[in-house]
């Protein structure tokens, strides 16, 4: 009953600033997460693949994806900015490091190892950086400034419910960021992802969990200790 008792009051304290301790950590997270997502495109492939606008999959397949960057650019910046309000009291560093480092993360787990992936497994991929587009960057800014307000809010909460919204928003973090990858993937021609499941789990899995980890957890937490140690 003990090590149950240790393990529900867990909290990022015990052990965060190790990657590899996060990484073990957070890879159940991302191993349900990614499956889950494969099992929502599944169904939406059944669901559409017969329809009379099948030719028009990939438009749509686009706009999902456009989608849930989105999201999770939310999800991001607002874990990004909990974490290290945690340890850090400095706003102004907390405001760039929260902003910058989902955006740099987001970018790498949604857009640019989806699209490696995709390169490897020979079916050739533009690397799409909403950041560079204008239309996409006027939609993304509100995305961040929620989360950035979000994880401001949150962190006055105390040690439990933090280590409760944690779990929860760290499992749909890893989905929508999953979500992501894979409709980036199929919007730019992957269409016979179901015949190689399984390597591309494999590469999805360091896609989505190494950034998100990074994004979460490693990058702010540095930041913060290197600036509470200066003050």
């Amino acid at each position: 009953m003990n090590n149950i008792h240790d393990h529900a009051h867990h909290t990022h304290h015990d052990h965060v600033g190790s990657l590899r301790q996060e990484l073990i950590c957070h890879f159940p997270y991302a191993a349900f997460s990614l499956a889950l997502g494969f099992v929502i495109l599944s169904l939406i492939h059944l669901l559409t693949s017969s329809t009379p606008y099948a030719y028009d999959l990939a438009r749509s397949y686009h706009i999902l994806f456009h989608s849930f960057h989105y999201l999770h650019l939310i999800f991001a910046v607002t874990g990004t900015a909990v974490m290290f309000f945690r340890f850090s009291n400095n706003v102004v560093a907390g405001m760039i490091v929260s902003l910058i480092a989902p955006a740099i993360f987001c970018t790498l787990s949604d857009v640019a190892l989806p699209a490696l992936a995709g390169n490897l497994l020979g079916v050739y991929m533009p690397v799409h950086i909403c950041f560079t587009q204008f239309a996409d960057l006027i939609n993304l800014t509100p995305f961040m400034l929620v989360g950035l307000i979000n994880g401001w809010m949150i962190r006055s909460h105390s040690e439990n419910a933090l280590g409760f919204i944690s779990l929860i928003s760290h499992f749909i973090h890893i989905l929508i960021s999953s979500l992501a990858a894979l409709f980036y993937m199929v919007s730019y021609g992957f269409t016979q992802w179901h015949s190689m499941m399984g390597i591309l789990l494999i590469f999805l899995l360091v896609a989505v969990v190494i950034p998100c980890t990074l994004s979460d957890i490693v990058v702010p937490l540095y930041f913060a200790r290197r600036k509470a140690r200066r003050s």
